[in-house]
């Protein structure tokens, strides 16, 4: 949203209309106004807290308290002030909280309309809990689907997000977090309610400060973990030039194929780390050889044959590769032996290594090199089809090709966000034709 289109700022004016609908007082309703200010300072005060220290997401558990404990306008009500004077770092600042505090009103009023047409506020003040567990419940899946579908409209209209990617596993991934948060939010309700009153209720924040601490944590480690692969990857194009962005790429594709094959997305983001690092190895490959223009000899051949053991070397310290590290080692090997370092055949090469191999070949064709033209798409498909069973397993060429095409072929801007492919030019063209390599015709799309 750094530049937002128009058509994404008539959306966030579509919602901030609704949010203005939903604020309309319910006729006949007694609304607790001393409730409403507390829970809005207390939310607030969270939401500066929290962005102080650069923790991550926002605090829903005093949202969800006040859907549990006001009626819908009252509670939608709580979410405004902390979200207008909320920290924004990015461009278009006024617009971004308005569109935070739009969107959390829309999806509080909800919560709270799910939760009073199930009899919910009866049911926190009443002694046996655990009949209001059902209509709380519900809130949180009214609150998180809200929250989801306006999530997609901005993605679609702001960024640019195909409707089935922005919509692909939003609700999801947010439901779980959602749903500890609502728990939360409820045992506050149901505190406010008791003979204890809202001070008890107020002390269900602690752990869940802890708790937020936690995963700001898991969240800064997460953040170092990328940044170290990052400089391992700029390293390696800075070295190699010609094929630089052709990590980031091999990454992307061996995602796509992940997903496709079901695996879960611990897994998939594994899987992306191998094809980002699978040629850091490289980094100890002379960088004449690299760059070398002409036909390589055997013995140059030999040593770059070395670049996936020196790879695994640099990378096997690092806890968090997992399953990477074998892709890093074994990217190269053939299921009918005849690859390198160790000649594995079939089974015996792990499935992260035959991901990679098959996304590692499949850009290095449809990328111009020193050496030679890019191909097309569906000409470097063809390729590994014809390859599938003695170079690639024939599963991961399967799962590339309807990963292809089920995404199809985005424009640069959308290749970052979660799937499709756009082949790309690595090399300097101008500077450096493509001259032929005899010594790269056997393997499809070899590359240095």
């Amino acid at each position: 949203m750094d530049a937002v289109p128009a058509r994404a700022r008539v959306y966030v004016a579509c919602v901030v209309a609704l949010a203005l609908i939903c604020l309309a007082p319910l006729p006949g309703v007694r609304t607790p106004w001393w409730a409403v200010v507390l829970l809005a300072a207390l939310y607030a005060g969270c939401e500066r807290a929290t962005a102080r220290r650069r923790f991550a997401g926002t605090f829903h558990p005093v949202l969800l308290a006040g859907a549990f404990l006001l009626p819908p306008p009252a509670a939608a009500l709580v979410a405004l002030p902390g979200a207008l004077l909320s920290r924004v770092e990015q461009r278009s600042r006024w617009l971004r909280r308005v569109w935070r505090a739009a969107q959390l009103g829309v999806g509080v009023w909800v919560a709270a309309r799910v939760h009073w047409a199930l009899g919910g506020a009866d049911a926190v003040g009443d002694p046996d809990f655990p009949y209001a567990l059902a209509p709380a419940g519900a809130a949180v899946l009214a609150f998180c689907l809200a929250l989801s579908v306006l999530d997609a409209g901005i993605l679609v209209l702001a960024e640019r997000v195909p409707v089935r990617r922005a919509c692909r596993g939003l609700f999801l991934r947010s439901l779980a977090p959602v749903a500890v948060q609502g728990l939360a939010g409820l045992m506050m309700a149901v505190l406010w309610r008791s003979p204890y009153g809202p001070v008890a209720a107020l002390l269900v924040l602690l752990p869940m400060c802890v708790s937020w601490w936690v995963f700001a944590q898991y969240h800064r480690e997460r953040a170092a973990h990328q940044a170290t692969i990052r400089a391992l990857v700029q390293a390696v194009d800075i070295k190699d030039c010609y094929t630089r962005g052709h990590s980031e790429r091999v990454g992307q594709a061996s995602m796509m194929i992940a997903r496709e094959l079901g695996m879960p997305e611990e897994r998939v983001e594994v899987l992306r780390f191998a094809g980002i690092l699978h040629d850091v190895g490289k980094l100890g490959v002379p960088t004449r050889l690299l760059r070398k223009d002409g036909p390589l000899t055997a013995e140059e051949r030999r040593v770059i044959e070395l670049h996936p053991e020196y790879g695994h070397e640099m990378v096997r310290g690092i806890s968090f590769l997992g399953e990477a590290r074998a892709a890093v080692l074994h990217h190269h090997e053939r299921l009918d032996g005849s690859g390198y370092p160790y000649g594995l055949a079939g089974c015996q090469i792990p499935e992260s290594a035959r991901v990679v191999a098959v996304a590692d070949a499949f850009d290095a064709m449809t990328s111009t090199r020193s050496y030679r033209r890019a191909r097309p798409v569906h000409a470097a498909l063809e390729e590994l089809g014809r390859c599938a069973g003695t170079q690639f397993d024939p599963r991961m060429v399967t799962a590339l090709v309807r990963a292809l095409g089920r995404w199809g072929y985005p424009r640069p801007s959308e290749a970052d966000s979660g799937g499709g492919w756009y082949p790309a030019v690595t090399g300097d063209e101008t500077a450096h034709p493509p001259r032929p390599r005899p010594s790269d015709a056997r393997l499809p799309g070899a590359h240095r």
